[in-house]
């Protein structure tokens, strides 16, 4: 789920002053940083960059997350700055060479976010070293038939690209469609190394289930533009892949489930609610309250993870419930310009100790943040809208650990919604331990990356379980 942490002072200037440092005479190899990207989660960096100053070219990499590297779409260096972008990920990097050359410290900039990051001179030794263990990862050869294909959103005028699992035997099986979290997303929901729809894949087809995974619009094989798409965008393309499967002589028509982890929880109730929803749906982690209140609580909840004390966490709690005030009276239309115009009086109102400079940085922040389209329409969305209409079979799980959506804000919120639809085949359960990943994870600190389990195996049977007593 996505987050909209505004920084509360200014962003941290570059840490070498331009008078000591110097370019370096070889900027050229490989570079390694670490990346705080949550509570106690950190991200290890390779830039391997090539070529000679000013222009260089050269990839990144993040072993944590993905074996791919990413092309970077400039590298630069000007004077003693090292400047980098990487636009497949909307991401820039600008840095200060220390005066010997042997370390460059700067600011990542991604998605509003403004983050320190430091790179010294790596080795290729511990670009594998940071490669993570992930022991539920399934490898070939497999009990079961894998399929490559594409299918239609015939609404949006494009293809989408998944694979499909199907048993062994003839069928025709019963099937379930996943659909991933917020933001780019491939067909495995590969995040900090972990492939949990792999997993879930393999273990619901052992169990009988043919399961279709499929790339975001935009990302891999998929065709489309994911920039500036909304959940309701996301829904046609769930709604797609249902009538897909439901075209297969192999696959049951009325035995189609519609499994979403996180927004895409979201997207299985505005499916659900719709002609050619889901014949069954299970929310991991999904949504039962709208987006502003989710997000107000994820930012306590993580920053009181971080270890961040109640004065702090009560400003930025306020500050955040002001502006997603402002922000749900406006047109969502609103150009960037006004946008701004309106923010910058609440801004100064809410944090009066700051400079006219980090107002600025401030508003101009929220209005990056806050023009997207997903995040406009997020803010605004109210699940009840969807749930009321809901009246296939549910399963809602959380865990109760999730630091991103509260299992104790949602779910309840979502038992409700489902009895106003007077829907009576609905099981919520709250599982001990597990984050919003699904991992355990006993302390609550949502160390995504270093947490080996991909997905417990008891929420993987509790799934099973429900969905084979629902497919007989």
């Amino acid at each position: 789920m996505k987050t909209a942490t505004l920084l509360r002072t200014a962003a941290a200037g570059l840490l070498t002053s331009a008078a000591a440092a110097q370019t370096p005479a070889a900027p050229a190899g490989l570079w390694q940083g670490s990346l705080k990207v949550g509570p106690s989660s950190e991200l290890a960096l390779f830039f391997d960059l090539k070529g000679q100053a000013p222009t260089l070219t050269g990839t990144v990499s993040v072993p944590q997350q993905t074996t791919e590297k990413l092309p970077l779409s400039s590298a630069a260096v000007r004077h003693d700055s090292l400047l980098l972008g990487v636009e497949v990920v909307h991401s820039r990097f600008a840095g200060k060479f220390s005066s010997d050359g042997q370390q460059i410290a700067g600011t990542w900039f991604q998605g509003g976010a403004q983050l320190p990051l430091t790179l010294r001179r790596g080795t290729v030794a511990a670009e594998v070293a940071a490669v993570p263990r992930r022991p539920q990862e399934p490898h070939a050869p497999y009990p079961y038939r894998s399929q490559e294909l594409t299918f239609p959103n015939k609404k949006a005028g494009f293809d989408l690209a998944g694979t499909l699992t199907l048993p062994a035997g003839k069928g025709p099986f019963p099937a379930v469609v996943l659909v991933t979290g917020s933001g780019p997303e491939d067909r495995d929901e590969t995040v900090f190394g972990h492939q949990p729809f792999l997993v879930l894949a393999d273990y619901l087809t052992r169990r009988g289930c043919a399961v279709l995974r499929y790339d975001d619009r935009g990302v891999g094989q998929s065709k489309g533009t994911f920039k500036g798409a909304t959940t309701a965008d996301f829904t046609t393309d769930a709604l797609a892949a249902l009538a897909y499967l439901r075209t297969r002589p192999d696959i049951r028509p009325r035995q189609v489930a519609l499994m979403g982890h996180s927004e895409g929880g979201l997207v299985a109730w505005e499916a659900a609610a719709q002609p050619g929803g889901p014949d069954l749906v299970v929310s991991l982690a999904g949504p039962g309250v709208p987006g502003d209140a989710i997000l107000l609580r994820q930012q306590a909840d993580m920053a009181r993870a971080e270890g961040a004390d109640s004065a702090s966490i009560g400003g930025n709690f306020r500050l955040h419930r002001a502006l997603f005030a402002e922000l749900r009276s406006l047109p969502a239309d609103l150009p960037a310009d006004q946008l701004m115009a309106k923010l910058t009086p609440l801004i100064k109102r809410q944090l009066p100790g700051l400079s006219a400079e980090q107002t600025q940085q401030q508003v101009t922040q929220a209005a990056r943040a806050f023009t997207d389209p997903w995040m406009r329409s997020f803010l605004r969305t109210d699940p009840a809208t969807y749930l009321a209409k809901v009246k296939c079979p549910v399963l809602a799980l959380n865990g109760a650990n999730d630091l991103q959506v509260a299992a104790d804000q949602n779910l309840p919120a979502i038992a409700r919604g489902l009895r106003a639809a007077g829907n009576h085949d609905v099981t919520t359960r709250t599982l001990p331990q597990l984050n919003h990943l699904f991992q355990t994870d006993p302390a609550a600190k949502s160390q995504y990356a270093s947490i080996e389990e991909t997905f417990a195996p008891s929420a993987l049977q509790v799934i099973g379980d429900w969905l084979s007593a629902h497919t007989k």
